[in-house]
């Protein structure tokens, strides 16, 4: 058997042992337990920022306090009587979701419903149910009303004022116990080199990413920094991709979902996958798909023609997941430590895990070349990225940037004064950043990140003239300009001597000058006096 088959088989059997193993009810006792131990709250850096209201919806485990207008005891049909009035747009979303209609989901008659796999899905929530003591043996879930989620799973009552949660990941897991097991197995990831921490980059550790930033917690302006949160909770919760109160899983596989957090000038996949080959044809073709089914039948029972944002990447040698993670090699950003040991196994290892997932439509020849000239791609723009990066630091070093002497100020605590940094993008005070810093800063964490996207979403104007390489070219030209220009400026005043200070003269002449100037006064006094008495 070939080694790369072989790779992939072990693999694939690890993850399966990993989440099987987190099937049973202790099990998932461990894995939530953990799940809560690991979260990072506030973070390292909780001393320099205060939550603002809206944070406690991206982070309810630490900052969610229950709302003290509705006091005592509420039932499970109170819930639901009184959201039908009070929040009817929540209450239409659970009422056509899933959750509220789970016979339709026992009634389904056969294989051909591409619906027909939640059958069995919803056999193991009531197995898993059962375990936790929730349900008895043989007892069907009637529902999951606004009580299983917004308080606890199967309880009949809460106190609204002391009970009341914004579900986390956990709470979803008490039921998805599987999907919560894959999806916290992301956390396993460990980079050979240590390029990134374990579990990074990764949404099960995105909210650690976030509140430990030391811009983020450093920026007054917590308005504006909450708008990391917004995407930056998928460790916190899980309706970033099932939407409340749906929670749809067809909704969950079409790209848009991806959308809201996938886009922009450092994580443009949105844009890049819509003006790709693979967007045209989702776009002119998925009125015929069925996201109802499946992504392991997405070819076959689904109807795609082309992949989606959640095909590719949920899948793993043949294997889908909600473990995103299993065939990352580049990260979030190109770095040297990465591109440096593209050739170790882990690396190679992963795309071939990546040549498979393409030959699923595409033949194994294409797949190799197209990765291979998308690495040598990131590759060339690393290199033009890296070069600018030492000649900014170099300015810096030689105290040579505008108002370096006179005018920059520190950056907010926590956070550490250095050329061209990713505070400089959220931040500025005086000359702190130059010019040249910005521009560098754009051209690693913007144009650098564009062009990688771009050519692994196959987006040619994503990588070449629109946006990426033609970027990084004109923000080069920027920076080497202001080098020379600062350089030059440097050279020219070092050289140009001092000018000379005029002559002393003798105390004595010093002396004489100034009575002759008195005496020069007083003749002129006395002619005009003359002339008027005349």
């Amino acid at each position: 058997m070939p080694r790369t088959t072989t790779t992939w088989l072990l693999a694939a059997l690890l993850t399966l042992v990993h989440f099987a193993a987190c099937a049973g009810e202790t099990d998932f006792a461990k894995l939530k337990d953990q799940y809560h131990q690991d979260h990072p709250g506030k973070g390292k850096f909780s001393q320099y920022w205060e939550p603002i209201p809206i944070q406690k919806y991206w982070n309810p485990k630490n900052f969610y306090q229950p709302p003290t207008a509705v006091a005592g005891e509420v039932t499970r049909e109170q819930c639901v009587s009184c959201h039908q009035s009070l929040t009817p747009g929540a209450f239409h979303a659970w009422e056509n979701s899933g959750h509220a209609k789970l016979d339709t989901i026992r009634n389904l008659s056969n294989g051909q419903d591409a619906r027909y796999y939640k059958k069995d899905k919803l056999a193991e929530v009531e197995k898993n149910l059962v375990k936790q003591g929730v349900l008895k043996e043989g007892e069907p879930l009637k529902e999951v009303g606004c009580i299983d989620c917004h308080g606890k799973v199967g309880a009949q009552s809460i106190r609204h004022d002391k009970d009341l949660v914004m579900p986390d990941r956990a709470q979803c897991g008490s039921c998805h116990v599987q999907e919560f097991a894959e999806a916290e197995s992301e956390k396993d990831q460990q980079w050979p080199q240590g390029q990134w921490g374990k579990g990074h980059p990764s949404h099960a550790v995105d909210w650690e990413a976030n509140v430990e930033t030391a811009i983020w917690a450093g920026m007054a302006e917590r308005e504006i920094a909450q708008g990391c949160d917004m995407c930056h909770y998928q460790q916190n919760k899980c309706d970033g991709c099932h939407t409340r109160h749906t929670f749809s899983a067809a909704e969950a596989r079409q790209p848009e979902a991806c959308a809201t957090c996938h886009n922009g000038v450092d994580h443009n996949e949105w844009e890049n996958f819509s003006l790709s080959k693979h967007g045209t044809v989702y776009q002119t073709q998925k009125s015929k798909w069925n996201f109802e089914a499946p992504l392991k039948d997405a070819l076959t029972k689904g109807g795609y023609t082309a992949p989606t944002c959640q095909y590719c990447h949920f899948e793993f040698n043949g294997e889908f997941s909600h473990n995103l993670v299993r065939k990352v090699r580049w990260g979030f950003n190109p770095t040297p430590a990465i591109a440096d040991n593209l050739k170790h196994p882990w690396f190679e290892n992963r795309k071939e895990s990546w040549n498979a997932t393409c030959a699923n439509c595409h033949s194994p020849s294409f797949a190799k070349a197209y990765l291979d000239a998308a690495d040598k791609g990131t590759l060339a723009g690393l290199k033009v990225e890296q070069e600018a990066k030492q000649v900014v630091e170099g300015l810096f070093k030689d105290g040579l940037l505008p108002g370096q002497k006179t005018n920059r100020p520190a950056p907010p605590a926590p956070e550490k004064d250095a050329a061209g940094g990713f505070f400089q993008l959220f931040w500025a005070k005086g000359n702190n950043p130059s010019h040249v810093e910005r521009v560098h800063a754009d051209m690693w964490e913007h144009d650098l990140i564009k062009l990688y996207k771009g050519l692994v979403h196959g987006n040619p104007g994503g990588f070449t003239y629109t946006e990426g390489w033609s970027e990084l070219m004109r923000d080069y030209a920027v920076i080497m300009d202001e080098n020379t220009r600062l350089r030059e400026k440097a050279s020219n005043a070092a050289a140009t001597p001092a000018p000379k200070a005029a002559p002393a003269q003798p105390k004595e002449s010093s002396t004489i000058r100034n009575v002759l100037g008195g005496l020069a006064l007083l003749a002129g006094i006395a002619v005009l006096l003359y002339r008027r008495k005349r």
